[in-house]
């Protein structure tokens, strides 16, 4: 098939999405604005101007108004034979416009569960991609999202589930490394708590920065990994170091993702404070190197975690409760034992990347071909 996606170029889970279809043999075309490398060679790049009139703002609008125009020409030259875009209010809305068929729009959490319902240029753009869709894929569960989609007036009969998956050969906790541990500081006693998540609000990393002066007090030989990169960075280090807990948390910043599993195998509990999701990649990757979670009580999280079976939850800001499931898994090794093998299960069984992108490459079949051998 020849594949054409319209989505974010800088984002490591497109990137996987498109070079796996790509080593599959299928001829696969990336709209886009702005890249990170590691595309297979194999992959088109198209990608979009950015206009920059001296007003920011002004700029943003402008440039997004060209590109409407651009995308339905790019995807008139490439001539595909399906179209998916992913990130409903952004580039599905882009997709959309370009008024070829069959679509796929593809939803990746905030823009189908947050974004419409604060912005009302962003439930325009949502309304608009969903309705044009021929499918709209979601990359959570559907009930999540159902009822939202549905109080757009979209027919929810369009809706599947695809989770980006897990590949597990490659996040497993074969990879921990003590040479990881010591680059951090951390001696082979010490337990390690990491995080994921990009340092933007949405992820209120701020919560658990707030949780870790009440967890030293009682552990003060723990160590807190801050991964990710983002507009809070600043603000958080700040926090640290007003707290005096910046001896204790290390910032890394973006890990590539070649060693993000050795990274997560050498830490021992996974913290997500998030205040929305679709299904997180970052935890079903801990989940899969053997981390116990500790995640915020979302419907997103509830779906994969079990509270007290195979991780916690706790309330969204609350980071006293957050300082308390912390400082009792780290003094119950085996409860933490418990979660970690019952997670892993639950990723291999349920979140296995091969199934998942197999699943997804029968409905692009089932458009393009719909008498084709594949449905059955």
């Amino acid at each position: 098939m020849k594949i054409c996606y319209v989505a974010d170029g800088t984002s490591i889970h497109t990137q996987r999405w498109i070079n796996y279809f790509a080593r599959k043999g299928h001829e696969i075309h990336l709209i886009c604005w702005k890249l990170m490398p590691g595309y297979d060679k194999s992959v088109h790049i198209h990608l979009l101007t950015k206009l920059a009139p001296k007003i920011w703002a002004v700029s943003q609008y402008i440039s997004f108004l060209f590109w409407i125009v651009q995308v339905r020409r790019l995807v008139r030259k490439i001539r595909p034979d399906i179209v998916d875009g992913h990130f409903i209010t952004v580039y599905g809305f882009l997709a959309a416009c370009s008024g070829f068929h069959p679509l796929v729009v593809s939803a990746w959490g905030s823009d189908v569960l947050v974004q419409p319902k604060r912005n009302p240029l962003s439930k325009f753009t949502a309304k608009y991609a969903l309705k044009k869709a021929d499918i709209i894929i979601c990359l959570f569960p559907i009930d999540i999202a159902k009822e939202q989609i549905t109080e757009l007036g979209i027919d929810s009969n369009k809706i599947r589930t695809v989770l980006l998956g897990v590949d597990t050969t490659e996040f497993n906790p074969s990879h921990r490394d003590e040479k990881i541990r010591r680059t951090l500081g951390v001696e082979r006693s010490q337990p390690v708590v990491i995080s994921t998540r990009t340092l933007a609000p949405i992820y209120d990393v701020e919560t658990l920065l707030k949780a870790i002066p009440l967890v030293l007090a009682e552990i003060p030989q723990a160590k807190f990994v801050i991964a990710g990169t983002g507009q809070q960075q600043g603000y958080l280090r700040e926090l640290a170091r007003v707290q005096g807990v910046s001896n204790s948390t290390k910032f890394i910043g973006w890990v590539p993702r070649t060693e993000l599993p050795k990274y997560l195998s050498s830490a021992d509990i996974y913290v997500s404070s998030s205040l929305s999701d679709g299904t997180s990649n970052s935890l079903l990757e801990a989940m899969a190197c053997g981390l116990s979670p500790i995640v915020t009580d979302i419907p997103a999280n509830q779906t994969w975690i079990n509270d007290g079976k195979n991780g916690f939850l706790f309330p969204t800001r609350d980071y006293k409760t957050l300082a308390s499931k912390i400082i009792y898994l780290l003094n119950n090794e085996e409860t933490r034992e418990n979660f970690s093998r019952r997670s892993q299960e639950i990723v291999q069984k349920k979140a296995e990347q091969q199934t998942e992108m197999k699943k997804l490459e029968r409905i692009y079949h089932e458009l393009v071909e719909p008498n084709s051998i594949l449905r059955k």
